[in-house]
């Protein structure tokens, strides 16, 4: 085999631990060796349909066993997954699955109107793979999802079989431009994403597939992903637990649902849990304040996060309600994994922001030389080692974000820091959010963590408005805590009394809800010019 591949990998976990757990949601229950044959279907069905080698195909799909399951078929046919994001309007869904070049799509039937208007704009998309939820019925240009999970159970692969080259495609949004598509070599995303969690072996040398055994001696972890699966956060921890011989636990609700959250770890004893930073530890905090003793925990030994800042006081408050677990802050993004981490333990939450440099991460000044411990400097975090090839048809994002220094490869995404004289780094956030105030940049993330510390405030953004005198002049729209009002002036000297003063909202502006993605993120763009049209301001 060239290369590492998880349909080749978890094949082997499904011959070693056929009758153990592989995925739960809700009453259903699958068992590895269900989980393979079901993957066998969707693979024959999408090679039947006269798909070529490495075709795209787009999952358009809530969390739920459908997700992972057809994520194992799309590669057992050698094909490569495209993940969407169903909050998407039909200009942005259009757009995604044209430049993905997407011949085939698994949906889940809630989503068949919105795919009824498009359908004329994506003529590549030759098979709809149906996933019934209730919400109607199939439509005529549709086969039923689960006709193809069980149409045929014996092993499947496209006749150009497998590769460690065959592409996982993350498209992402990030918080500016049309959704991008990062190419992930799955050789180079197993090795980083199992070779740090499972096995540092994997990282060295040739693929070998006897070493899974070495590694999955019984049924391992339960993992859930609290956070949708169609981001790279809720996906690739999950990757980590399938590839571990582990089990993962989807919920029911489509939005955040504390309480069958908790019900869950509870009754599936769940080990590791993934969210995204506050937006959805802060819920679970309250759920938990509201009543302690409710829920036993105790299984639950690792909460991960990744992909936003996740504050100092929400893990405090978390690790007093389950001490025996860590938290692990990734720093992390779609093109770049394994940036540095901070982990939290009972007694000692890292401070937000702060993290643990990985391996292989380095911050460089734009000429490329490494910025100075203490120095106060700031620079643009790179990380090398196994790492994207790119962005999918786009040569030009592709030669701005991977660099080589030093005759190295780096991922260098766009995010600022600066390096403490510990060797740590401080997080300041995406230079193209970045707010020019007076000649002073002023990195919105460090604002928007020192505003949501305010008693009033439940959570916050700051953008810049354009300003005669500064340029652009720091506004802060805020989301106050139920029953709180807004007292402009204490939340400004608030943020005074933690940061410099430039670096202080010269007004704040009170939204009923920031509106937050479900992979934690805002649309600063949109709250922009929430922020321009209450204020007046043409821009």
């Amino acid at each position: 085999m060239t290369g590492w591949n998880f349909a080749e990998a978890w094949e082997v976990v499904a011959e070693l631990v056929p009758e153990a757990p592989a995925q739960v949601q809700g009453s259903r229950r699958f068992t590895w060796r269900e989980l393979d044959e079901r993957a066998n279907g969707v693979a024959h069905t999408l090679v039947a349909a006269g798909v070529d080698e490495q075709d795209k195909v787009a999952q358009y799909l809530y969390n739920g066993p459908e997700y992972l399951e057809s994520m194992f078929g799309i590669w057992k046919a050698g094909l490569a997954p495209v993940n969407t994001n169903y909050r998407y309007a039909d200009e942005e869904l259009a757009y995604l699955w044209d430049n993905a070049d997407v011949v085939a799509v698994v949906f889940h039937g809630s989503f068949v109107e919105t795919i009824e208007r498009i359908r004329d704009r994506v003529p590549r998309v030759r098979t709809w793979l149906w996933v019934d939820d209730g919400t109607g019925p199939c439509p005529e240009w549709a086969r039923p999802y689960e006709e193809a999970a069980t149409s045929d159970p014996e092993r499947a692969a496209g006749p150009w079989g497998r590769s460690g080259d065959h592409l996982y495609l993350l498209y992402t949004g990030g918080t500016t431009g049309m959704p991008k598509g990062v190419m992930w070599r799955q050789d180079d995303l197993f090795r980083n994403l199992i070779g740090a969690a499972v096995n540092p072996a994997v990282r060295e040398g040739d693929a070998d597939l006897s070493a899974v055994g070495g590694w999955v001696t019984g049924p391992g972890p339960v993992g859930l992903p609290a956070c949708p699966l169609m981001h790279g956060t809720g996906c690739m921890t999950q990757l980590i637990v399938l590839s571990s011989g582990g089990c993962v636990v989807t919920l029911e609700s489509r939005t955040l649902d504390v309480e069958e959250l908790l019900d869950t770890v509870e009754r599936e004893k769940v080990n590791s849990m993934a969210i995204v930073g506050d937006a959805f530890a802060k819920p679970i905090v309250a759920a938990l304040d509201a009543e302690p003793d409710r829920w036993d925990l105790s299984s639950l030994f690792l909460m991960a996060s990744s992909g936003v800042m996740f504050s100092e006081p929400t893990k405090q408050a978390l690790l007093a309600h389950i001490p025996t677990m860590l938290i692990v802050d990734a720093f992390s993004s779609s093109e770049a994994v394994g940036m540095g981490q901070s982990v939290s333990s009972a007694g000692f939450a890292a401070r937000t922001a702060k993290f643990t440099v990985g391996e292989n991460t380095r911050v460089v000044t734009d000429d490329g030389t490494d910025v100075e411990p203490g120095s106060g400097q700031i620079g643009r975090v790179a990380v090398g080692g196994f790492q994207p090839i790119g962005y999918y048809k786009d040569d030009a994002k592709t030669a701005a974000t991977f660099l080589t220094i030093d005759g190295r490869r780096y991922s260098v995404p766009g995010d600022f820091a600066q390096v403490e004289a510990d060797g740590s780094i401080t997080l300041l956030g995406r230079g193209s959010v970045c707010i020019n105030t007076g000649g002073e940049k002023v990195f919105p993330e460090e604002v928007e963590e020192v505003l949501k510390t305010h008693p009033s405030v439940h959570d916050a953004v700051a953008v810049g408005v354009p300003d005669e005198k500064f340029g652009e002049a720091i506004t802060a729209v805020v989301e106050l805590v139920p029953g709180a009002t807004l007292d402009e002036a204490d939340v400004v000297d608030h943020v005074k009394s933690r940061l410099a003063s430039f670096k202080a909202p010269k007004q704040v502006l009170a939204v009923d809800a920031i509106g937050r993605a479900p992979n934690g993120k805002v649309d600063y763009k949109r709250l922009k010019r929430y922020a321009l049209d209450t204020l007046d301001i043409d821009a």
